[in-house]
């Protein structure tokens, strides 16, 4: 009785750690994923009781492996991501994203079908491997209910990463390695004809991908090479954990300035905050060195899992790996979390050691973490309620809410541009600057570049605001919004130039816009008026 109590309570932990997944709060704002961090807080501090419990009931037995039970934590939180999905594509549960109509507890579909990727090797392995029949049944359920969802999603990276990790998981238990060499030594020029077939349908299987969406697969690789620039500038420190958005715009704004680019860069470049590699984007943050050495750490772990035959946890890490090559799983606390455990389950087995070990460490951080997350969840949920002021054009108003909160999420360059463009809006030009200048320092949204420039021509420094509008046209020269403010600041009669002027009437009117829409005609129209 105490050895089955014990086990239950081994799973619940597992449970709870990776329960964040479906830690949802509409009241912050879009995209805002520090209430799952303050919901694994509270989860970890809960698994650790039932960790140590679970440990103690059962200390004169044997331990449940730790690979397992986070295998089923895993399968059992997918099937409800994959039930929800159903219910959002059916109408019956409301999309986290406007745009997209499935999405999960997630804000888009590409990290929500990369999470049922992440997932689907483990149902593989499990209905594999299990000879418990319902045991099988669970998994086997649960793949099924993936697979319904996952090609809705149309993630090219989630369904990549999921077969390519499912054909591993089951290749190593149908011992593919051990044939393979077999066959090498009796039949080379058979195998490499087979080996030469596989390329070329690899390579179709690519081309098929890159039709699908190809300007969504020209926008990853014009953002890997702008990223590649950006390690370029700094490869061995790297610019700093959060700086990115930053070091990426800085680059592309080079690239452009520079002129020598092709059209269909131009119409595909954007404003990312995520390189789309984190690999990548490591190197941009951390420094080549770091990211080798990360990239080498995680490599162990998985070859150790990999020794001991924990063909599930490793598929999944494969499938998180090839996901990771092309989306921005890391910066998702979901992601981050389950990695770890992931990791966690490779190397540790059913010891009771491993278990305390893991649960300590999970619960220690969630311990230093909690009060730091509850104070930047609640004052994400005022930002929320000053936004709405802001969005309503009360500046004053929403001023004073984004002063107090300002010491708190002064890092997030949405906020800092919002509180930057309401003092615009009073008039108040070099507080406007002070603090858009910070949001360039996290960002690179042309956006801030152009109320800045706006801010130093209502200041009556006509070169300054020439500078912001031209970097805010280096940044996305697909953009006709600041060669409007070009052609208007050229009109003024503080910084007259006709000649630049005619140019930017030209280029308002011969540039061609991604979507049309009212707004450009209006700057059509007003920009023909100006002398």
């Amino acid at each position: 009785m105490k050895q089955s109590i014990s086990w239950t309570l081994l799973l619940l932990a597992a449970l709870l750690w990776l329960s964040l997944v479906c830690a949802d709060d509409s009241r912050l704002p879009s995209g805002e994923t520090v209430e799952q961090w303050l919901w694994f807080d509270r989860m970890a501090l809960w698994a650790v009781a039932c960790t140590v419990i679970g440990l103690w009931l059962g200390r004169k037995g044997a331990c449940p492996d730790l690979s397992g039970c986070v295998s089923w934590a895993l399968i059992a939180w997918a099937g409800v991501q994959a039930v929800w999905g159903l219910r959002q594509l059916y109408g019956f549960a409301a999309s986290g994203h406007a745009l997209y109509a499935l999405t999960g507890s997630f804000f888009n579909p590409g990290p929500y079908s990369g999470y049922l990727a992440l997932a689907l090797p483990i149902c593989c392995h499990e209905y594999l491997r299990q000879e418990t029949r319902w045991l099988r049944y669970a998994a086997g359920g649960c793949a099924l209910l993936i697979l319904c969802v996952l090609p809705a999603g149309m993630s090219r990276s989630a369904w990549l990463a999921a077969g390519v990790s499912c054909l591993w998981v089951y290749g190593c238990r149908a011992g593919w390695g051990g044939k393979l060499r077999t066959l090498w030594r009796a039949k080379r020029r058979q195998v490499l004809w087979m080996a030469a077939g596989a390329v070329c349908l690899a390579c179709l299987a690519g081309a098929g991908l890159f039709l699908l969406k190809p300007d969504s697969a020209r926008g990853r690789l014009f953002m890997w090479r702008m990223s590649a620039r950006a390690i370029q500038a700094a490869p061995w420190a790297g610019h700093g954990a959060g700086n990115f958005a930053a070091a990426y715009g800085e680059a592309q704004e080079a690239y452009f300035a520079a002129g020598d680019y092709a059209a269909w860069e131009e119409r595909v470049a954007g404003s990312p905050e995520y390189a789309f590699n984190e690999y990548l984007q490591t190197m941009v943050e951390r420094g080549v060195p770091l990211a080798l050495a990360l990239c080498a750490g995680v490599a162990a772990c998985w070859y150790a899992g990999y020794r001991k035959k924990r063909y599930g946890c490793c598929g999944a890490l494969l499938s998180l790996g090839l996901f990771a090559c092309s989306s921005y799983p890391l910066q998702l606390p979901a992601f981050v979390v389950t990695g770890g455990y992931l990791l966690a389950a490779c190397v540790c087995g059913g010891s009771w050691r491993g278990w305390l070990a893991v649960a300590l460490v999970a619960g220690g951080v969630g311990g230093m973490r909690l009060d730091s997350d509850r104070e930047t969840v609640q004052a994400c949920r005022e930002w929320t309620n000053a936004r709405a002021l802001y969005q309503a054009g009360a500046y004053a108003s929403a001023e004073e809410a984004y002063r107090e909160l300002y010491p708190i999420l002064k890092n997030r360059t949405e906020f800092l541009f919002e509180y930057g463009h309401g003092l615009h809006r009073q008039g108040k030009y070099e507080a406007s600057n002070r603090l858009l200048e910070e949001a360039l320092r996290h960002g690179n949204d042309p956006m801030i570049l152009n109320v800045a420039g706006k801010n130093w021509q209502a200041l009556g420094n006509g070169t300054e605001a020439e500078r912001c509008f031209w970097r805010s046209v280096h940044r996305l020269p697909g953009r006709i919004y600041p060669y409007y403010l070009l052609a208007k600041l050229y009109a003024s009669p503080a910084y007259r130039h006709p000649e630049k002027l005619e140019e930017m009437k030209r280029m308002v009117r011969e540039k061609k816009p991604k979507v049309p829409s009212t707004a450009v005609r209006e700057m059509r129209e007003e920009v023909e008026k100006l002398e």
